[in-house]
């Protein structure tokens, strides 16, 4: 299955209301006299709530809402036409204002993979659903993402740390993290 149809695909499970109405986008620039031209275009809405890219790399990306992230991979991995049944790789990722998790899916079955993007903007208290009960691989994986970053799986069913010990205050791999004890300087 190519990126298109996969895109297509996935983008039907999830269409964006406001895509039947028409969005106006007003463009003022100034004409040749100084005074101002104002017109209005029609800029398309996206027909699915969740966003794609190929950001030039070989497989389709998928940013989702964290609202929709165990719905949409539920639904990637049990849809005969995608059957995405293998997780081999999570991975949490700090974007500076906002905190988020990066899933690279493959079906063994069709053999294509897709990368699914999500992110929170709270970084006092980042969320996000669990996928362990989707792919049991993910146990692990969002315990080491708990434990560098900070961010909670709703619903996991062991998340504790897994690498630092309890005692451990912050987490590492965010960029704002500061320590000031094991600090090495050159």
């Amino acid at each position: 299955m190519t990126n298109q149809s996969l895109q297509e695909l996935i983008g039907s499970w999830f269409p964006n209301p406001e895509a039947e109405k028409d969005s106006d986008v007003v463009d003022v620039a100034e004409n040749e006299e100084g005074s101002e031209d104002i017109s209005t275009t029609q800029e398309p809405i996206n027909p699915s709530l969740l966003v794609f890219s190929e950001e030039g790399s070989q497989f389709l990306n998928i940013i989702v809402q964290p609202e929709q992230l165990h719905s949409l991979m539920a639904q990637l991995k049990s849809n005969p036409d995608s059957q995405f049944d293998y997780l081999f790789c999570l991975s949490g990722v700090d974007w500076g204002a906002e905190l988020g998790v990066v899933y690279h899916l493959e079906s063994t079955t069709h053999r294509h993979s897709i990368v699914v993007k999500v992110k929170t903007p709270d970084r006092e208290n980042p969320t996000l659903d669990s996928v362990y009960d989707i792919w049991m691989t993910a146990e692990f994986l969002e315990r080491e993402v708990y434990d560098f970053f900070g961010i909670t799986f709703n619903n996991h069913p062991n998340l504790k740390r897994l690498f630092l010990t309890d005692e451990w205050e912050g987490f590492p791999l965010r960029k704002d993290y500061v320590d000031e004890i094991n600090m090495v300087i050159k």
